[in-house]
């Protein structure tokens, strides 16, 4: 299970786990923000997908808890850093500069929580000219 409940003060906080393929890079991340889908063509490129689902966190919400660390980074714009690990390659996130940490909905170990779903789509006419949200 990837939704743990802690107790911090008075306040219970869900906790979610997740990380890479192989397991080398693992994080957990409380008070989830600003998800959302991305047609880009950074995060189409970063990931090889047509479409991606961001969960944003505060950088402090995100614990790194793999034998691995902290992903490995690369810049790719003048705000953010793209994250994977340095093991199996898997993109796991972003991180900004802001200073937050968006995380890929498929590096969570369970991605089913509704406080997880897209809130809105970005960039959505860069999506694939054959991308249809509904098909008959």
């Amino acid at each position: 299970m990837s939704c743990h409940m802690f107790l911090t003060g008075v306040v219970m906080s869900k906790v979610y786990i997740g990380g890479c393929l192989c397991g080398s890079i693992r994080f957990t991340a409380s008070s989830p923000n600003n998800s959302h889908t991305c047609s880009c063509d950074i995060c189409r490129k970063h990931t090889g997908a047509p479409t991606v689902v961001w969960i944003e966190f505060d950088a402090e919400n995100v614990e790194w808890t793999g034998k691995a660390g902290k992903p490995t980074t690369w810049r790719s714009s003048e705000t953010t850093s793209r994250a994977f690990c340095p093991q199996c390659g898997s993109s796991v996130g972003a991180i900004d500069d802001a200073p937050v940490i968006a995380l890929l909905a498929g590096a969570f170990d369970d991605p089913n929580d509704e406080d997880l779903a897209p809130e809105f789509h970005s960039f959505s006419d860069m999506r694939p000219a054959w991308w249809e949200t509904e098909r008959n």
